[in-house]
């Protein structure tokens, strides 16, 4: 091949290989816009079910306020939890909120609920807005249920009977990893029902805890330290 033609071979390759590359950015674009409109969709669709829960007074029970949905929302996805522990599930409402963080860090929620009415109640509302893969419900008496969980937890959320926060405390609090969080729901309006509860978070030296939404009950968040 002469010096002439070879030149002109390289140059055809070159603008061969830019096209290529411009269609593939090209595509790469189009697939990133349409993946990001649909998680807009996504969320929109939960957000509007979340707003229907909230609003049929026949259909909340006992349900965290929609303020402090968005507080474990943040909590969840700025701490990039993988697995959320939640005790309490009801009808799922706090849940879902769990579950719009966890759509992003890519992590996944075990449940317990012992009233078999209420979990299918939330079966139901985890497949309405498509969250069902994000979530495994344990049926039964978590005192006892728990106990089979050896999976470390980044987030572990509290909402059930209040006399039996500080035992669900004592036997995962080692499954929370350094710099995980425990959440307690209504640590305020019912202290003291939960006085050992309290006590154990506040006295701790190894966990670091405050007292947020005191008007709607209270939710406690403490910090397991790193060491």
């Amino acid at each position: 091949m002469t010096t002439n033609k070879k030149c002109l071979f390289v140059a055809a390759c070159a603008a061969a290989a830019s096209i290529v590359a411009a269609v593939s950015l090209a595509g790469a674009d189009k697939v990133a816009g349409a993946s990001s409109a649909d998680n807009i969709n996504e969320e929109a669709k939960i957000l509007s079910a979340l707003e229907d829960m909230s609003n049929d007074k026949n259909y909340v029970m006992w349900n965290i306020t929609p303020e402090e949905g968005r507080l474990l929302r943040i909590l969840t996805e700025a701490t990039g939890a993988k697995h959320v522990v939640e005790i309490g599930t009801s009808i799922g409402y706090t849940t879902i909120w769990f579950c719009l963080a966890l759509r992003t860090t890519g992590g996944k929620l075990t449940t317990y609920e012992i009233d078999p009415y209420r979990i299918s109640l939330a079966r139901e509302n985890f497949k309405n807005v498509g969250v069902s893969h994000l979530v495994t419900i344990v049926e039964g008496d978590a005192h006892k249920t728990v106990t089979r969980l050896k999976e470390p937890i980044d987030i572990l959320f509290i909402d059930a009977d209040k006399a039996g926060y500080f035992d669900y405390l004592i036997k995962l609090l080692p499954l929370v990893r350094p710099g995980g969080l425990i959440l307690a729901h209504n640590t305020v309006d019912l202290a003291s029902e939960m006085k050992d509860y309290i006590k154990a978070v506040t006295t701790n030296p190894t966990l670091e805890t405050i007292f947020l939404h005191k008007d709607t009950g209270g939710i406690s968040v403490t910090l397991k330290k790193r060491r």
